[in-house]
């Protein structure tokens, strides 16, 4: 006996009579934080270059926010998943495949795109900046990397009866080559006995297109997150590197410098050793290393 809703309807002849056309529906799209770690540039060759955080921004090529600096992305096709998508926007834009990708969060915030309803489900990449050939897509002027840094600004707490409410504001500062962006981004947090939310809003905006200030500041907090209990700092090493190369990358994340000795102790299990040592450096001969699979 089939089942019938309040309407008196089985499923099928429900779904024969349904109209998509009655409801409201958003444009999807997925939007590429795409992180790197580069060498800044270094005159001179016994010193040891320093590391840069890198994020892959495009110029967009048409309306709106013509000109301005974006994160690479488009809309989800009808045959594809976000992932899929995604996936796709990252070998059009870089070249690679097969990387660690994750979900970050669906910004959804009416009036967030103005030519219609749009909601992105944004995605991070980590990438080996060996490995990279940026080319922008058919929607783009220019595709380019980005100098990033992520900073605290000020902090401000409000006790409620049963919780908390921690406002923090952030700059957001990227340097490119011929071309400096800027934002203020401020994230509220509020804790209470039986709830947790954190928003995210743009308080100054220089340079960047619809919010993809917010998605970098989300994507900047969730590497860093990770990469205190995790090895998703590895991702972005080559195969292999020294303990002192990847230390530097994990500083460049963090926004901050750690001990050595220190570090050395947190990352044991994460490295292995080689046989093999760097060459033709400038300085004395370090040993490299490679990522230890047999933790991950």
């Amino acid at each position: 006996m089939e089942l019938r809703d309040r309407n008196g309807l089985t499923e099928r002849e429900f779904l024969e009579q349904y109209r998509a056309e009655d409801f409201e529906r958003p444009s999807v799209a997925t939007d590429m934080v795409i992180f790197t770690v580069m060498d800044a540039a270094e005159d001179n060759y016994r010193k040891l270059p320093e590391k840069e955080l890198r994020v892959l921004l495009i110029q967009r090529g048409g309306h709106p926010y013509l000109k301005r600096w974006a994160l690479p992305g488009g809309f989800v096709r009808p045959i594809e998943t976000t992932e899929q998508a995604a996936q796709r926007e990252l070998q059009e834009e870089t070249g690679v495949d097969n990387v660690y990708l994750e979900q970050l969060y669906t910004f959804s915030e009416p009036g967030r795109d103005p030519r219609t309803w749009v909601m992105s489900c944004s995605y991070m990449a980590l990438i080996d900046s060996s490995k990279v050939q940026v080319k922008a897509g058919d929607d783009a002027d220019h595709a380019a990397w980005f100098k990033l840094s992520y900073r605290l600004l000020r902090e401000s707490k409000e006790l409620l009866e049963n919780g908390s409410i921690i406002t923090k504001q952030y700059e957001l500062h990227l340097a490119g080559e011929e071309e400096t962006l800027t934002a203020i981004v401020e994230r509220k947090t509020t804790t209470s006995e039986s709830a947790y939310a954190a928003e995210y809003s743009i308080v100054a905006n220089e340079g960047l297109a619809f919010d993809h200030a917010k998605i970098i500041a989300c994507a900047i907090e969730r590497l860093r997150g990770k990469v205190e209990y995790t090895d998703i700092a590895l991702h972005l090493m080559p195969k292999l590197f020294t303990l002192t190369e990847l230390q530097q990358v994990y500083e460049v994340i963090l926004g901050k410098e750690l001990l050595k000795a220190a570090f050395r102790r947190k990352i044991t299990h994460l490295v292995q050793e080689t046989d093999h040592y760097t060459e033709n450096a400038g300085h004395r001969p370090s040993q490299l290393f490679r990522r230890n699979w047999e933790w991950t």
